[in-house]
């Protein structure tokens, strides 16, 4: 049993942020509108690679590059599916799932969680048996920060081949864009499971054929295999792309994830894997807000003109679409085997970003304002009751728990959007785990009272 870390701010009636990396879109991991502190977990970054088992543990303060990078100084045939961006640290990134280009074959992050450790509100150091299925049910993808400090996991490590292949093949609207978008739609979420196509759409800032501003989608892929392979399979399922050997480039996985974490700096995504992957330095300079939707049917042709004319607006410093497709695996896992929902019946899943580096509180209104806009645009061709959303893209908007006491009825207003109709359970788990309530912020799982208990139990 450890001296709980947290004794004293309970004592002096202060607010308990746990960072790992700091890359809570809304800071709730390192902000807070009432007095707090900040448990660090930055120093926590030993990461273990077991080949035999298969399997790795590694601190919730590791980075994704660095886990990647250690995975693959031990194997160039093992690999592990979490996200792109490899700043982003382990502690936040599993507990609200986690996805990237491995999704469809073998799903989120949180579903290749084999064991964790966690240090509970009395000072316990717990590991799955320990905590129980319950708990252990709860922090892969219902955030962690709400039952206690999760300072370690252990991950599945998969396989992979030694050789995979990526392109990124963009298109404006003058070159038929918008077509290729409309069937990205249709066939995304049903290929070859080894393949993964995201879908990026944002304002070019100009173009040099057409010397114009326009609209520009870039298709991000990663194929399990080689471009021998790869080829035919997309001439059939997706020939509007217009894929060519030169569009292509063969590499190992850890080189995959060099690349793609490229596309979203800006690099040439060819670097040096020890480079690349163990820079901890972010990314974004300025300010930005971020939002997510679930998607079940293709949206139509009117409405991707109507998001053109949006996107167009040169008020806006920076907007970003990114189309993450789903199916493969997706599809088989049960909505409730993890905290994490959105599994079957979604064929893409929306990340809006907006960015700006203008100064002032009225570029920042401006850009918040456009980003709602945004949304509400979105909103007919969004999941249905309810409007679905991803937790790691955390967003104050669509609720946020009272200063004091929140009950579950009003907590639901934000709660199923992340959880759907796991939210119950979450909110009994936390109210067993934590009944004090010591692990809270905006947008923490509530503690239940008596009869919200009882009452749940029944229905």
């Amino acid at each position: 049993m450890f001296k709980p870390p947290y004794s004293a701010p309970q004592q002096h009636g202060l607010q308990i942020r746990i960072r790992s990396g700091g890359h809570d879109y809304e800071g709730l991991s390192y902000v807070a509108e009432v007095p707090f502190v900040i448990l660090d977990l930055l120093y926590l970054r030993n990461i273990t690679v077991d080949i035999e088992n298969r399997s790795a543990w590694v601190q919730a303060g590791a980075t994704l590059g660095e886990l990647y990078y250690m995975i693959s100084r031990k194997s160039k045939t093992l690999g592990f599916p979490a996200g792109v961006c490899v700043t982003v640290c382990t502690g936040g990134h599993f507990s609200g799932g986690g996805y990237g280009f491995l999704m469809r074959k073998y799903g989120l992050a949180s579903d290749n969680i084999i064991d964790a450790h966690i240090i509970d509100v009395n000072g316990n150091l717990l590991d799955r048996k320990a905590m129980g299925e319950d708990l252990f049910w709860a922090i892969r993808g219902g955030g962690g920060a709400s039952f206690g400090v999760i300072v370690a996991w252990k991950v599945k490590l998969v396989p992979v081949p030694s050789t995979v292949t990526v392109f990124n093949v963009k298109r404006t609207l003058e070159e038929n864009a918008t077509e290729m978008i409309q069937k990205w739609q249709l066939v995304a979420n049903k290929l070859d499971n080894r393949i993964f196509i995201r879908m990026d759409i944002a304002r070019v800032k100009s173009s040099e054929k057409y010397g114009k501003l326009t609209i520009e989608a870039s298709f991000v892929s990663m194929f399990l295999g080689g471009v021998e392979e790869l080829l035919p399979l997309m001439q059939e399922s997706f020939p509007e792309l217009g894929l060519d050997r030169k569009d292509c480039s063969e590499t190992s996985w850890v080189g995959s994830t060099v690349f793609t974490n490229g596309v979203l700096i800006g690099s040439t995504g060819h670097e040096d894997p020890e480079v690349a992957l163990l820079n901890r330095t972010q990314i974004r300079a300025g300010k930005y807000k971020g939002k997510s939707d679930y998607v079940s049917k293709p949206i139509p042709l009117d409405g991707l003109e109507g998001l053109w004319r949006l996107l167009s607006d040169e008020e806006i410093e920076y907007v970003q679409l990114q189309f993450a497709p789903y199916g493969g695996i997706m599809d088989e896992i049960s909505e409730s085997e993890t905290p994490f929902s959105h599994r079957s019946g979604y064929i893409f899943h929306i990340h809006y970003l907006v960015c700006w580096h203008e100064k002032g509180e009225e570029a920042e209104q401006r850009h918040m304002n456009w980003t709602r806009k945004l949304y509400k645009y979105m909103e007919p061709y969004a999941s249905k009751s309810p409007r679905a959303a991803y937790l790691n893209y955390r967003d104050l908007d669509i609720g946020v728990n009272n200063e004091g006491y929140t009950n579950y009825t009003q907590a639901s207003t934000w709660g199923v959007k992340y959880f759907k109709n796991n939210f119950k359970r979450l909110a009994m788990v936390k109210t067993k785990v934590d009944p004090h309530n010591l692990f809270r912020n905006e947008q923490s799982i509530p503690t239940l009272s008596d009869e919200e208990q009882y009452y749940l139990e029944t229905i």
